[in-house]
């Protein structure tokens, strides 16, 4: 099945008591029973709900996958996978990586005694010389956010698998209409389904998508166990997303790259952060293992002070200043006060993550209207 047919028709079934098209949704807490243990494959909507089963079939669809698993949100979904281990394992991560992870991994499992090393994840060198006998998971996201970095997702794959250790890959700035990690030979993938899978800043959810069976049943336990399960609404949000995801995803990618191109010929402008550039130290595996570039990107201005950033943040028009990414419209961010504020500044700084850096999320608008807006807030 090509790609548009799958997104579009993925997990959806036309309802069999009166043929919709789109799958209802379920709002109910509990299904009656014929008697005491027999029912129609439902019981309680914590444990599953027909709206959140039709999802989860199109989550796995589009991955590539066998199973797929929904959350409450993409760090509910994070959450889950760290539940699998236990006390005393270790963690070999991305030292560039989402705030809210790093936030979770050191204030919330650490206490439980996980321990977490932060690498280079580019160098698959250094991911080896950290891997030891207590190593039971490697977390990675690519691209990065907010330095899109390019981690070889294959590479990881090859020290891990004969050790018995778990990858996963937080997919959310790919999509899976640009990168299938487990193509690639990961064993978990998990999106922020609030971003790109939704696609229109209208529903918080997460997910995790993968292919063994046992390794689903663990996950789903945990799931129906601690209960950060999504309500039967923002399912359907988030399978109505699916299907223009790419469509959507297609024109991100376009206007990304004509952005890209111009914030790197603006004389104001000092780096500019995007895997696509041909200079990009990671663009050679983004081009192995994704279709396309996508609409995310990172700049600093030549004048590096916070208030020269301030000014661009404060002065766009249709670049919303906002946390969050991947939805239609074009966000503007300031990862060091907002996304990545719980990473301490030292911390931010060592890795390369400035006080000055402006995250974008290009969103789908005519691109000319943004080019002009970015234009007028930079010259500001």
């Amino acid at each position: 099945m090509k790609s548009a047919t799958k997104f579009i028709h993925a997990g959806t079934e036309p309802d069999p008591s009166t043929g919709a098209i789109m799958t209802p949704i379920y709002q109910t807490s509990t299904y009656v029973q014929s008697a005491p243990g027999k029912n129609k494959g439902f019981e309680y909507a914590r444990s599953q709900n027909p709206t959140r089963k039709a999802l989860e079939e199109a989550l796995a669809v589009i991955e590539n996958g066998k199973f797929g698993l929904a959350f409450g949100s993409g760090v509910a979904a994070t959450d889950a996978v760290l539940k699998l281990l236990e006390p005393g394992d270790e963690v070999i991560a991305g030292k560039d990586m989402y705030g809210g992870t790093y936030r979770l991994f050191t204030k919330i499992f650490e206490k439980f005694g996980i321990r977490f090393h932060f690498v280079n994840m580019q160098d698959p060198g250094a991911v080896k010389e950290t891997i030891n006998s207590k190593t039971r998971l490697i977390w990675t996201e690519t691209p990065t956010n907010p330095l899109m970095n390019i981690t070889d997702i294959a590479s990881v794959v090859s020290l891990a698998k004969d050790r018995g250790i778990l990858v996963c890959v937080d997919n959310t700035f790919a999509s899976p209409y640009l990168q299938n990690p487990l193509d690639l030979g990961a064993d978990i993938v998990m999106h922020s389904s609030t971003k790109y899978l939704g696609g229109h800043s209208d529903v918080i959810q997460g997910a995790l998508v993968m292919n063994d069976s046992a390794l689903r049943e663990k996950l789903y336990f945990i799931q129906k166990s601690c209960g950060a399960v999504p309500g039967p609404m923002d399912c359907f949000l988030v399978l109505r997303g699916i299907k223009t995801l790419h469509v959507r995803m297609k024109q991100h990618c376009e206007n990304g790259r004509i952005i890209a191109h111009w914030l790197h010929k603006n004389p104001k402008v000092g780096k500019v952060y995007w895997c696509g550039f041909e200079d990009h130290p990671g663009y050679d595996i983004a081009k192995k293992q994704m279709l396309d570039f996508g609409g995310m990107m990172s700049f600093t201005l030549k004048d590096e002070s916070v208030e020269a950033a301030m000014k661009v943040l404060c002065s766009t028009r249709i670049f919303a200043l906002a946390e969050s990414l991947g939805g239609v419209e074009s966000l503007i961010n300031h990862p060091a006060s907002m996304t990545h504020a719980s990473i301490p500044r030292e911390e931010r700084i060592k890795n390369g993550l400035s006080d000055s850096l402006i995250r974008l999320s290009v969103g789908i608008e005519d691109v000319e209207d943004l080019i002009t807006d970015l234009q007028q807030a930079i010259s500001s």
